[in-house]
């Protein structure tokens, strides 16, 4: 038996078209180019997220009450059947504290905190809310050679709208909480990447990379048995080689495995940094032909 997850639909999708960025992740066949940048564009594709029937609504506020009446019938109709969980009423309130630290590292016990439950409940409703997908986590990357890494997971919600939809953030927010823009982003592209990834050929595993002395990144894919890639996310329209320390970092970590590191940014060119670096455009994500 095989059994297949149905992912909301991808940015290249929603263009009719399919996306070779990940071929050309691990290639490293990022060509020097100039496009526009998104911009206000970019907190629209995250704000609207990728389920079709919410994108087919005529405004924003349709499309959030969308979003919340989805939660609500997942939670009342799949939890049941899943589940002979008591409290109900404790799953859209953990929802939204989860939505709140999206693409922040897992902390149960601040999960736990606004309820009057154990830790172990807390966790039993968080795998409630991973089977329905409405959340995930995404494992931290790990080495047996290499003993300064952390081990805590990062939380991401299934999806950017969703998280829009529950925190209530609009795009004047968001252009004034950079912060914010720049979790969801990271959500936005892990989300697109694991989409477009569903589709491919190939298999792939993904995590986060961190170590103790702060360096990081965002989404690390291995395929195969040899090969590993990295990208970390910016929600700026400028890159400087001091965004590439957690990259380099992993690069040292990995050793020949490692293809190529890239990060992500609203800018207007693909700009080598190195061996096998690259800075390049975030709509490159799903443009890549």
């Amino acid at each position: 038996m095989e059994i297949l997850r149905l992912h909301p639909l991808a940015q290249c999708e929603l263009a009719r078209h399919s996306s070779r960025f990940i071929d050309a992740l691990f290639e490293g066949s990022f060509s020097t180019s100039n496009d526009p940048r998104l911009q206000d564009n970019l907190i629209e594709r995250i704000l609207a997220g990728g389920y079709p029937a919410a994108l087919v609504r005529s405004t924003a506020r349709r499309r959030t009450h969308w979003y919340r009446d989805y939660i609500e019938t997942l939670v009342q109709r799949d939890v049941r059947e899943l589940s002979r969980i008591r409290r109900l009423d404790a799953l859209p309130r953990l929802l939204s504290l989860a939505a709140g630290q999206t693409a922040q590292l897992l902390n149960i016990s601040d999960l736990a905190a606004p309820f009057q439950v154990s830790r172990p409940t807390i966790r039993d409703y968080f795998t409630l809310l991973e089977q329905i997908f409405l959340l995930e986590v995404l494992p931290p990357w790990h080495s047996n050679r290499i003993k300064r890494l952390i081990k805590t997971p990062k939380l991401h919600l299934g999806d950017t709208g969703l998280v829009a939809a529950i925190t209530g953030l609009t795009s004047e927010a968001l252009k004034k909480d950079r912060s914010a823009l720049g979790h969801l982003l990271e959500t936005f592209v892990f989300q697109e990447i694991q989409r477009q990834a569903s589709g491919h050929v190939d298999d792939f595993r993904f995590h986060h990379f961190r170590n103790k002395d702060g360096a990081e990144v965002d989404l690390v894919i291995e395929r195969g048995v040899d090969q590993v890639a990295g990208i970390e996310v910016k929600a700026s329209a400028t890159v400087r080689s001091s965004d590439f320390r957690g990259l380099r970092q992993l690069k040292t970590a990995v050793g020949k495995q490692f293809t190529t590191g890239v990060v992500l940014y609203d800018g207007e060119s693909c700009v080598r940094f190195g061996e096998g670096l690259y800075a390049v455009p975030v709509r490159l994500l799903w443009e890549t032909r």
